[in-house]
């Protein structure tokens, strides 16, 4: 039991308190450990609200299309489905808001940057240092040839 815990149990807030923490510490750190197997899972991992065929906010929806367009295979979470996968995540990131994008396992943004990312053309970049070759690149060569 961590000091705080047993500091904190033998206050006034008798031991049901001490206990309701000790669950609470021991579940943030599994939800750490959890999250970080998840964002290593695949090469993009995506949590949002909703998933990819029913995404629940336009921000998610519009993740989606824009990995869509790219033809990227991701792992999806749908945050909705857990309130403390969705504060796990947002404590993992240190980024309060959802949709979050992870590649490689490393913390992308949510929208505006993944938006940003594919309007520059630096999400094609992104992609291709891990290995995917977005579908528009292949549009554009295909363009090219004609």
């Amino acid at each position: 039991m961590s000091l705080l815990v047993r500091k904190l149990g033998s206050s006034a807030f008798g031991s049901r308190t001490s206990f309701f923490l000790a669950r609470t510490l021991c579940a943030n750190a599994v939800d750490a450990k959890e999250i970080d197997k998840l964002v290593h899972n695949n090469k993009v991992v995506v949590f949002m609200k909703g998933n990819p065929e029913q995404p629940r906010c336009g921000f998610s929806n519009a993740v989606v299309q824009i990995l869509r367009m790219h033809a990227v295979n991701y792992d999806s979470h749908d945050v909705l489905q857990s309130d403390a996968l969705r504060q796990a995540i947002k404590d993992y990131s240190n980024w309060p808001t959802i949709p979050q994008v992870f590649i490689n396992g490393e913390f992308v943004g949510g929208c505006d940057i993944m938006l940003q990312m594919h309007q520059n053309g630096e999400l094609i970049d992104e992609l291709k240092k891990v290995g995917i070759t977005s579908a528009l690149v292949d549009a554009a060569g295909a363009e090219e040839k004609k």
